[in-house]
């Protein structure tokens, strides 16, 4: 990663504290060694998202939107999850079904370890059908198995080509090393920075620049873990890849445990995604963003002078 941009710092008039805006050095309008007087905020630009990462991160938005919305729509054609080789209909972790009641309504019923949960409307029966995932959240819309799949294959091929060539990239230019593995001085701050999380407490001034341990935790359990299990439960559910290697399945305990690994993996993501939208909204949405577009980030210090 690139270090920050160097700024002109001239000194404007004697006892006045420089504020640093994209490049410019303005005097605050109060003196400095005045008592009781406010420091002005100085804002530094740096250069935080090199090309190649953002350019993997913005391939990596419909990507994983279609392959998301793929994949449940193949889930839809047998919605239950089950542990081992085999479907045992009778003992499932999860389903989703349509049940019918005394009065002759039609309920959408989840059962998650053998405790079930009405969820008419948005799973197991949803728009008048007998469906897993409602037909908003799938494609096609439409119940159409086939198509799902063509979907699904050929965006999980872009999923892994673009993976690996960031991958690359990561170890090569060091950047999983310097900028994502967690330090001992982190690893040893991480409650505190767990309490910081939870009391929506931001990191700012220099703090910003870099990623904090949990961020960094976040990311290397996505790229290393997560990830790497979706791709090889995903093979492995695969029959032609079966045949080539038969000991994919023996490692995940058969197709089925395979499948429901797969779905476990894939709803990490998710959420690792949910909770990482609402960061960049909370830090910053705007700023944020246009690092991710430019590279550049803007840092403020509050209330205390910054040397460049």
């Amino acid at each position: 990663m690139a270090g920050p941009m160097q700024f002109t710092n001239e000194a404007v008039s004697s006892g006045t504290e420089p504020i640093r805006i994209a490049g410019l050095s303005l005097p605050s309008t109060a003196p400095a060694n005045e008592p009781g007087a406010s420091v002005a905020p100085s804002v530094e630009r740096v250069y935080r998202h090199r090309l190649p990462v953002r350019i993997s991160h913005w391939l990596n938005v419909p990507i994983l939107i279609i392959l998301v919305m793929s994949g449940l729509q193949i889930f839809n054609a047998h919605p239950a999850l089950y542990w081992g080789d085999r479907s045992d209909r009778d003992r499932p972790l999860l389903s989703m079904r349509a049940v019918q009641s005394d009065s002759g309504e039609m309920k959408g019923m989840t059962t998650v370890f053998g405790h079930q949960f009405d969820t008419t409307g948005v799973l197991g029966y949803s728009d008048g059908m007998r469906r897993g995932f409602p037909a908003w959240v799938t494609i096609p819309s439409a119940k159409w198995l086939a198509m799902g799949r063509q979907w699904h294959l050929f965006f999980a091929w872009l999923f892994v080509i673009n993976g690996l060539l960031f991958m690359a990239y990561a170890l090569a230019s060091r950047h999983a090393a310097r900028d994502l593995t967690p330090t001992g001085k982190e690893w040893r701050g991480i409650g505190t920075s767990f309490k910081d999380h939870l009391l929506l407490r931001h990191p700012s001034g220099d703090e910003a620049k870099r990623y904090n341990v949990l961020q960094k935790l976040a990311y290397m359990s996505i790229l290393f873990i997560v990830a790497p299990l979706i791709v090889l439960t995903g093979l492995a559910m695969s029959p032609t890849i079966d045949t080539a290697f038969p000991w994919l399945l023996t490692i995940f305990g058969g197709r089925q445990a395979a499948r429901t690994i797969h779905f476990i993996a894939c709803f990490s993501f998710v959420g690792f995604i949910l909770i990482h939208i609402s960061q960049v909204i909370l830090t910053g949405f705007i700023n944020n963003i246009r690092s991710m577009v430019t590279g550049w980030f803007t840092v403020t210090y509050e209330g205390a002078r910054h040397e460049i």
